[in-house]
């Protein structure tokens, strides 16, 4: 296995660097009726528009429905409300809202996978400057958060300390660009 995977020794750094992306937006559909097959239809109606969708989260309510956030870019915002609009009764949700005012931040890094501590230490430096975290994405190797378009600056600068990224220290790695 050396050639295609090669020992790169200690996973170092832990954290390789903070990616941002200012042109995201969130959709919520709400009043999905609480099925099996629904959250396929949505995804569904939405490839066919040609929507690429990102972070996704449902949240179950005891009446019955429930409702579905995810993010897309925000160049698809007219596509996503065309698309929920023509197809709200083959859907059969009660509302649905956007959002374009979110940006997405994450910390990435193949150390991630053995290294515990950093989602905790992620939370809390976005936490400790009040920002307030509207969704969350996770991997092995990036973990992820949509917060208010007007604190991604300072969620960037929190993290980069947080994690001992600030330029002063060592060479950043700051991604822009979609993040996807």
């Amino acid at each position: 296995m050396g050639d295609l995977f090669p020992d790169l020794g200690p996973e170092a750094p832990v954290i390789s660097g903070i990616a941002h992306d200012r042109s995201e937006a969130l959709a919520t559909v709400r009043g999905v009726p609480n099925e099996p097959g629904m959250a396929a239809k949505v995804f569904t109606e939405l490839a066919t528009a040609g929507v690429n969708v990102d972070m996704i989260v449902q949240a179950g309510a005891s009446v019955g429905t429930a409702d579905i956030s995810f993010t897309v870019p925000e160049a698809s915002v007219k596509q996503v409300e065309n698309t929920l609009i023509d197809k709200q009764d083959d859907l059969g949700y009660h509302s649905f809202d956007i959002n374009t005012n979110v940006g997405k931040v994450a910390v990435v890094g193949v150390g991630m996978k053995t290294h515990s501590g950093l989602a905790a230490k992620f939370f809390r430096a976005l936490s400790d400057k009040g920002i307030n975290v509207l969704m969350i994405s996770t991997s092995e190797i990036r973990i992820a958060a949509l917060v208010p378009l007007d604190q991604l600056n300072e969620a960037v600068k929190a993290l980069h300390t947080a994690y001992g990224l600030d330029a002063k220290q060592i060479e950043a790695v700051v991604y822009g660009g979609t993040g996807r």
